[in-house]
């Protein structure tokens, strides 16, 4: 079955979007299926991946309002060499419709289900707020992956982002749990944040990703070239590292094993 992750922070600023693509086209280079899902209404995800988010076909929005399924969804085409779900300023539209359908929360998840074994890994970029959008994705996501800056505020927020885990998990999805945590931006000559990183291994232990995300200017630059670090500097430092987390990311899940390579049969996604 494929691996639904959720890359959450209710701070904004922490290196989130960056790290669902760089993170779904790094998983793509090593041969597995991915799709990166956008429910952030910015589109920034989508635009990264090399999709116009004013000029694509559908969105999440028609998604999450049961209007077309994936398949008539999805974006086959990007930068990254993974499957896209795209967003635009429509989506916020859908969060406002969500508000008066039954079982608004489990929209996104059903709408996954018929194409989940298709995809060895589903990256859903969240909005930096919860909100329904946010909702859904945790709904639907088996785990999350949280990115943080390693400083007193981020820590703030990262204790929120668990109790909001917390009463999630009791609620709408018992089986939720945290992926991992990613230190981003991280400065090593930065006293505060070696001392933010120590105490983050002290209380997660093994939940700390050893891959550690540098500042780079490559990974703020790639962008606006509509692509992934790897394929606008393979030899930057942003991108090794987000490789290196990719290759965590198999290992804790032991993916090692052969990609799938056959689709379902009543899925209609062609290469």
């Amino acid at each position: 079955m494929g691996k639904i992750i959720a890359v959450a922070n209710q701070k904004g600023g922490v290196g989130k979007t960056t790290t669902a693509v760089n993170l779904a086209a790094s998983l793509a280079a090593t041969k597995r299926k991915v799709l990166l899902i956008d429910l952030d209404p910015q589109g920034n995800a989508t635009m990264a991946s090399g999709v116009d988010k004013y000029q694509v076909h559908a969105t999440c929005y028609e998604l999450l309002i049961e209007e077309q399924s994936v398949e008539e969804v999805v974006v086959k085409e990007t930068s990254g060499l993974y499957h896209l779900l795209a967003a635009n300023t429509d989506v916020t539209a859908a969060e406002i419709k969500l508000m008066e359908v039954f079982a608004r929360e489990q929209r996104l998840k059903n709408s996954l289900a018929p194409v989940k074994d298709y995809y060895d890994y589903i990256i859903i970029d969240c909005p930096p707020s919860l909100n329904m959008l946010t909702v859904n994705a945790m709904t639907a996501a088996d785990s999350v992956l949280v990115p943080m800056q390693c400083e007193y505020y981020a820590l703030e927020g990262l204790t929120a982002l668990m109790d909001t885990i917390t009463k999630l998990t009791s609620v709408v999805n018992e089986g939720l749990h945290i992926e991992g945590i990613l230190r981003t931006m991280y400065d090593p000559r930065n006293r505060l944040a070696n001392d933010v990183s120590e105490q983050l291994k002290r209380h997660f232990g093994d939940k700390v990703y050893r891959s550690v995300i540098p500042r780079n200017v490559r990974l703020a630059e790639a962008p606006s070239f509509g692509a992934p670090a790897m394929y606008y500097d393979k030899s930057s430092t942003g991108a090794k590292a987000y490789l290196a987390l990719a290759g965590e990311v198999i290992r804790r899940n032991d993916s090692s094993k052969k990609a799938v390579t056959q689709k379902p049969a009543d899925v209609n996604i062609t290469e």
